[in-house]
C-alpha cells in the first residue's frame, strides 16, 4: 500500500501514532544511555575513593609500624594489617614488588592461579610510564565487569615500596533495578499517552478532513451556470480560513463573471437586434413621409370635408410615423453608443444643465464644490442624469404628498460621485437583479433601455452605476467615476 494513496485523514493518524512511538523509543534510549554513562562514573568515582581511603590506611600502618620499612618486609608489616583493611573498606587487597612480583594478598586461602602471582609487563610500563603512576585496567569475566586498579605505595620518604593492587567487581544490580522500575513506569505512561494519541489522532483528523471535505464537495458542486453557495465555517483554523476565504472571493468572481458574460450576450444580441430593427424601419420613413406631404398638396378642393379628411389621415400618419422613428432611434442609440467625445467638463454645471429640461420642482440639487473636472462626453453626461431623473420621477406615485428627487455631486479621493435619491415606491430584490437589462421595464410605455444605457456608457468611462433601494421609501443610485 503506497502512501500517496492513503487518505489525508489516515496520514494525520499515522503520523500523529508514529510520532509518539518514536518519542518513547527516543526518550527510552536516552535514558538507557544516561543511566549507563551515571554507573560508569559512578563505578569510576567510588574505585577513586575506595583507593584513597586504603592508601591512607596503608600509609598510617607504614608509620606506625616497627619494621623496617622496605620492599622485602611488606609481607612482614601488613601479616595482619591487610585483612583488617580489607574488612573495613569491603575490597580484596593485593600487594606487588616494584618489579610486580606479588608479595602478600588479603585473600586468606586461594586456589593455585587463581590469583596472578606476577603484574604483566604491558602493565608495569603503562603504571611506570603515567605522571600518577596509576593504571586501570578494565575486563569483563562471565557477563560481570571488573576493574583492577595498580597503584605505587611509596616510604616515608617518598621511595617507591611496592604497588597496590585493588581487584573490584561492578556490581550493577541496584542500578538495573531502578533502570527496569523507570522503564516500567515510563512504559506505563506513554501506553496512556498512545491511547491518548491515538483518540486524540481520530479526533483530529476527522476535525480537520471533515472541513476539507466540506471545501471539496463545496468545489465539486462549483458551476458557472448556476448560483454557488459560499462555504460558511464558524471556527476553523488560520489557513483552513484562507482556503474558504479563497473559495468564498472565487465564487464572488466567479459570478461577477458569469453576470457580465451572460450581459454581454446579452446586451450584445440586443445591438444586432436594434442595428436591423433601426434598418428595418428607417428605410421606409422618408417615402411614407414625402408621400403623406405631397398628397396633402394634391387633395380635391371641390370635397367639401376633403381638408377635414386630409389633415385627420396626414397627423395620423405623420404621428405613427415619428413614433416608428423614436423607436428606431432609441434603438439606434443603444446599438452604437457611446459615442465618445471626450472634453474637460465642470460636472456640477453639466449635472444642473441635464436638470434643466424637468418642470419638477421637487428636484432639488447640490454639490460638495462649484467646479469639480473630468474628462467625459457632455451630451452622455446629460443622458446620464436624464435617465436617472426621469426614472426617479416616475417611480413617485401621483398621490404622493411630498414627492422629492435629491441630485448630489460630490467626490471621494480621486472619483467624482453623482448621486440620485427618490423618495419613490422603490425596487424590489427580484427586478433589482434584472434592472439593468436591456429591454427591462417594469412601466407601460417606453423601451427599458434607459439604465442599460446609463450602465453602458459608465463602463466605456471605466465607471460604475449601483443602486440601494428600500420598498415603500425610495432608491438611491449612485454612479462613480474617475476625476480628471
Amino acid at each position: 500500500m503506497k502512501l500517496n494513496k492513503l487518505s489525508l485523514r489516515v496520514r494525520i493518524f499515522f503520523a500523529m501514532i508514529l510520532l509518539v512511538l518514536i518519542a518513547s523509543i527516543l526518550i527510552a534510549g536516552v535514558t538507557i544511555y544516561q543511566y549507563n554513562e551515571e554507573a560508569r562514573d559512578y563505578h569510576k568515582e567510588r574505585l577513586e575513593r575506595k583507593e584513597k581511603a586504603i592508601i591512607a590506611d596503608i600509609n598510617y600502618v607504614i608509620r606506625e609500624t616497627t619494621y623496617p620499612v622496605e620492599t622485602d618486609k611488606v609481607s612482614l608489616i601488613f601479616k595482619d594489617e591487610i585483612y583488617r583493611i580489607a574488612e573495613i573498606h569491603g575490597l580484596r587487597i593485593n600487594l606487588y614488588d616494584t618489579e610486580g612480583s606479588l608479595l602478600i594478598t588479603s585473600k586468606a586461602s586461594f586456589v593455585n592461579d587463581s590469583i596472578t602471582k606476577c603484574i604483566e609487563t604491558e602493565v608495569l610500563n603503562q603504571i611506570s610510564n603515567t605522571a600518577e603512576h596509576r593504571f586501570v585496567i578494565k575486563n569483563e569475566k562471565n557477563g560481570e565487569t571488573f576493574q583492577s586498579s595498580y597503584t605505587y605505595l611509596y616510604d616515608t620518604k617518598s621511595k617507591a615500596l611496592g604497588i597496590l593492587n585493588l581487584p573490584y567487581l561492578e556490581n550493577d544490580d541496584f542500578l538495573n533495578k531502578e533502570l527496569n522500575e523507570f522503564l516500567k513506569r515510563l512504559a506505563y505512561a506513554y501506553v496512556f499517552m498512545l491511547l491518548i494519541a491515538i483518540l486524540l489522532a481520530l479526533l483530529l483528523s476527522k476535525y480537520i478532513t471533515r472541513t476539507l471535505k466540506t471545501i471539496s464537495d463545496k468545489i465539486n458542486e462549483t458551476r458557472l451556470e448556476k448560483r454557488n453557495k459560499k462555504i460558511d465555517i464558524s471556527s476553523s483554523s488560520e489557513e483552513i480560513s484562507t482556503l474558504v476565504n479563497s473559495y468564498n472571493s472565487m465564487i464572488d468572481e466567479l459570478e461577477e463573471s458569469a453576470v457580465k458574460l451572460a450581459t454581454n450576450e446579452r446586451e450584445q444580441a440586443w445591438r444586432e437586434m436594434a442595428k436591423q430593427v433601426a434598418h428595418e424601419i428607417k428605410n421606409p420613413l422618408t417615402p411614407m413621409r414625402l408621400s403623406v406631404q405631397s398628397f396633402q398638396r394634391k387633395f380635391d378642393p371641390q370635397d367639401e370635408k376633403i381638408f377635414q379628411k386630409v389633415d385627420e389621415y396626414s397627423q395620423t400618419l405623420i404621428q405613427q410615423i415619428d413614433t416608428m422613428s423614436s423607436i428606431a432611434s432609441a434603438f439606434s442609440n443603444f446599438a452604437k453608443m457611446p459615442a465618445q467625445q471626450n472634453e474637460m467638463l465642470n460636472v456640477p454645471n453639466i449635472v444642473k444643465l441635464g436638470l434643466d429640461i424637468f418642470s419638477e420642482d421637487y428636484i432639488v440639487f447640490s454639490s460638495e464644490d462649484d467646479e469639480i473636472m473630468a474628462n467625459f462626453d457632455r451630451t452622455q453626461l446629460i443622458r446620464v442624469v436624464t435617465n436617472l431623473v426621469k426614472n426617479g420621477i416616475q417611480s413617485i406615485p401621483l398621490e404622493q404628498e411630498s414627492p422629492r428627487i435629491e441630485v448630489r455631486v460630490a467626490t471621494e479621493a480621486d472619483m467624482v460621485i453623482i448621486t440620485v435619491e427618490d423618495n419613490g415606491i422603490g425596487i424590489s430584490e427580484e427586478i433589482g437583479q434584472k434592472i439593468f437589462e436591456p429591454k427591462f421595464t417594469t412601466k407601460s410605455s417606453g423601451m427599458g433601455l434607459g439604465l442599460a444605457m446609463v450602465k453602458n456608457i459608465m463602463e466605456t468611462y471605466n465607471g460604475t452605476i449601483t443602486f440601494t433601494s428600500q420598498l415603500g421609501r425610495g432608491t438611491i443610485f449612485k454612479v462613480i467615476f474617475p476625476k480628471a
